[in-house]
């Protein structure tokens, strides 16, 4: 019998890039502006079309896997994401590498729904709680490590070799995907609902495209008399319509099977997925600024404070996978999102202007063992009991709750650490101007509430100072601009991290309501074994 745990590593492995290429070039932005001749706006765009088309077509991209087969899918995305990687590494221009990241986020959404399809396949439902758990502990260790690995390779190598790093880790698991992973094929021939599937695929577009590009535009006009908020409507009208289509179709596969919210721990999962995506997206924005402009520390030095939390959320992520049959899935999850909801109280509580680097890796710490005990056990909850024609459209379904959560967490905590700054700077800036002559007090006030009203951040290393002022004064005058600048963004990013703290409470409700209908000793009794052609009958 051949073991499935050779496959195993090479779905790990395609894992593995796709989360890491979410997260690396972060640390790149200002070496590719550089190097690109690039604006600001074209290398976020870098990031974001690569995220936008990671999230789009997820659905259809599960579904995908169920109709020609999860290997077929798989294979045809690693081809697609290696390739691209090369391109993304040897482009000369911003617009080719917006291209060509465009089709590494699509080759990545082929993907992703398929690495899961398969492990519910490969193991039957008593073995599945270890594999799982390495396919969690592979997703946090890549989200995590995505930036540490990112700032080495652009200060040692080049910023090209973030993508290029792809190109050998592709090219062995494609082989080993084509000699080992089975050729499943679906029982019977899907009829996919062509006008369902465009409503979804244009209506998710225009709602993430929005949300994520909401700040950027201002929250106002993106092209002639279009605005960010007619996209907004026009996505919800779009998936409304989309959702009365999955419910009324016939003669047609719907894209998103009614079958699969009949299964209430489904539903649940998907809000706890959301849930968690939203706050690990809205909790390291605020905490990577305030590292940085706050604390002064690199890009290199900031993202290095994440590796204690890659190192217990992949120990987490293993334990889980011991003890969820012990305790239970959902006391563990439950568990999971209290240790991570902590943590980042331990860090806003923590944080201020003076706060030394190094008293907050026991927080960091612990927020990875939260994220651990959260993703393996999730995961296995949402699919315990998924009949396997399912599959695909649960993956999809699943893995687009977690990403659309973190666009969602990316937009809403960078709007209130944008509102928090403009009211935190010029408030710190009203009580240090105590301590400048009377003449210029005002004056004062008035350019630092400018500057905080017209960005997120200033550079406080050459910050904005009245007009005028006596040398022996100018000097005092920009250490307490530095001052304020530094109190009122640690108040905004306190403020920020909130957020992702009471959407982890809501969490905690969601995955009450979680129930793995199986037990070990049920389980064990089913008649199906992962050396076997034909999937596992629903639980």
């Amino acid at each position: 019998m051949r073991s499935p745990w050779i496959p195993m590593w090479a779905l790990c492995a395609c894992f593995f890039m796709i989360m890491l290429d979410s997260t690396i070039v972060t640390v790149a932005i200002p070496t590719m502006l550089t190097d690109l001749h690039a604006n600001l706006n074209e290398v976020v765009w870098v990031n974001s079309v690569y995220l936008l088309a990671n999230t789009v077509p997820l659905l259809i991209t599960g579904r995908l896997g169920d109709r020609f087969g999860p290997k077929n899918v798989l294979v045809a995305g690693l081809v697609a994401f290696t390739a691209a990687s090369a391109w993304s590494g040897l482009t000369t221009t911003a617009g080719e590498l917006i291209a060509a990241r465009a089709l590494q986020g699509l080759g990545a959404a082929l993907m992703t729904p398929q690495t899961l399809s398969f492990i519910t396949r490969l193991f039957p439902p008593e073995k599945r709680g270890v594999p799982i758990s390495v396919w969690g502990a592979v997703a946090g260790v890549a989200t995590l490590a995505g930036p540490v690995l990112g700032g080495l390779l652009v200060e040692h190598i080049g910023w090209q070799w973030i993508f290029l790093i792809n190109i050998p880790i592709g090219v062995v698991s494609l082989l080993i995907a084509l000699a080992a992973l089975p050729n499943w094929q679906p029982r019977r021939r899907l009829r996919f609902d062509p006008l369902g599937t465009a409503l979804c695929a244009v209506g998710l577009l225009l709602l993430v495209f929005g949300v994520q590009n909401g700040q950027h535009y201002h929250w106002s006009t993106v092209a002639g008399p279009v605005t960010i908020v007619h996209l907004l409507i026009a996505g919800v009208l779009l998936l409304a319509a989309f959702v009365y289509r999955q419910v009324t179709v016939k003669n047609r596969e719907p894209l998103v099977p009614n079958e699969l919210f009949r299964d209430h721990t489904f539903t649940y999962a998907n809000l706890a997925h959301a849930a968690m995506g939203f706050a690990m997206t809205g909790m390291f924005l605020p905490l990577v600024l305030y590292l940085q402009t706050v604390l002064g520390l690199t890009a290199l030095e900031s993202s290095a404070l994440a590796l204690p939390m890659a190192v217990t959320a992949a120990a987490a992520a293993g334990l889980s996978g011991a003890l969820w049959h012990r305790i239970g899935a959902r006391n563990l999850i439950v568990a999971g999102f209290a240790m991570l909801a902590l943590a980042v109280g331990i860090l806003v509580y923590q944080a201020q202007p003076e706060t030394d680097p190094v008293t907050l890796i026991p927080g960091l710490a612990f927020a990875g063992l939260g994220i651990g005990f959260v993703f393996s056990p999730l995961t296995t909850a949402a699919t315990a009991g998924m009949p396997a024609e399912l599959v695909g459209a649960a993956s999809g379904v699943y893995n687009t709750a977690r990403q659309v959560g973190g666009v969602l967490g990316s937009a809403a905590t960078g709007l209130v650490l944008q509102l928090g700054v403009a009211f935190a700077v010029p408030d710190a800036a009203a009580r240090y101007a105590e301590r400048l002559p009377f003449r210029y007090r005002e004056e004062f006030v008035e350019r630092i509430t400018e500057a905080a009203n017209t960005a997120s951040q200033f550079d406080s290393s050459s910050p904005p100072v009245p007009s005028n002022l006596d040398p022996d004064v100018a000097d005092i005058v920009r250490r307490i601009v530095t001052g304020v600048f530094h109190e009122g963004f640690t108040v905004a990013a306190k403020a920020s991290l909130m957020l992702p703290i009471a959407v982890l409470l809501l969490g905690i409700v969601a995955a009450m309501g979680i129930r793995v209908r199986t037990t070990p000793r049920d389980l064990e009794s089913q008649p199906w074994s992962s050396s076997s052609h034909h999937s596992p009958p629903p639980a």
